[in-house]
């Protein structure tokens, strides 16, 4: 299955994210870091864009800014790289926090299903309120908002595909 086919599913039917769950865990991880190089070269774009020479205009910071254009070759870089890494940390974090509530959303909604199917189902349901949060500078509504939004979202995305997991066999 492409990428593009699973981003675009991710967003329009939200009953697939379900049978996304027997994924083999490879397609999964590969689609989580292109959200995060999507979420990363944004955000290094915003940086780039507000950290000109412009930004040290007073006169007791001339020393700074000569300074910043000396070494702006190495600052772009491992500024790049720091972004990555730590991207890649929160939005792992955030899957795996989503997922044991949708671990314990499953066991409410008695439906089968582990773990590892969840955090796959979550890595998919994120993708929504990852695009939101991408583009919550430019939307005149506070960053609060938007984050509990984007958690209710997930949540919501979240139980959806979980109703479409099979039910567990009554036992007696």
């Amino acid at each position: 299955m492409k990428h593009s086919q699973l981003f675009i599913d991710s967003l329009i039917h939200p009953k697939k994210l379900a049978a996304y769950r027997l994924l083999p865990i490879g397609k999964v991880i590969q689609y989580t870091f292109l959200l995060i190089t999507v979420v990363t070269v944004f955000s290094f774009g915003r940086f780039t864009a507000g950290m000109s020479v412009d930004t040290f205009d007073m006169n007791s910071l001339n020393g700074i800014t000569e300074y910043i254009e000396g070494v702006k070759w190495v600052l772009y870089p491992v500024t790049f790289i720091m972004l990555f890494v730590f991207t890649t940390m929160l939005i792992f974090a955030q899957i795996a926090l989503y997922a044991l509530a949708g671990l314990l959303i499953l066991k409410v909604m008695k439906r089968r299903g582990e773990y590892r199917h969840i955090w796959r189902t979550t890595t998919f349901a994120m993708t929504w309120a990852i695009l939101i949060s991408m583009l919550a500078d430019y939307l005149p509504i506070n960053s609060t908002i938007i984050s509990v939004f984007s958690l209710f979202l997930t949540v919501t995305l979240l139980i959806v595909a979980i109703i479409k997991y099979p039910q567990q066999p009554n036992i007696k």
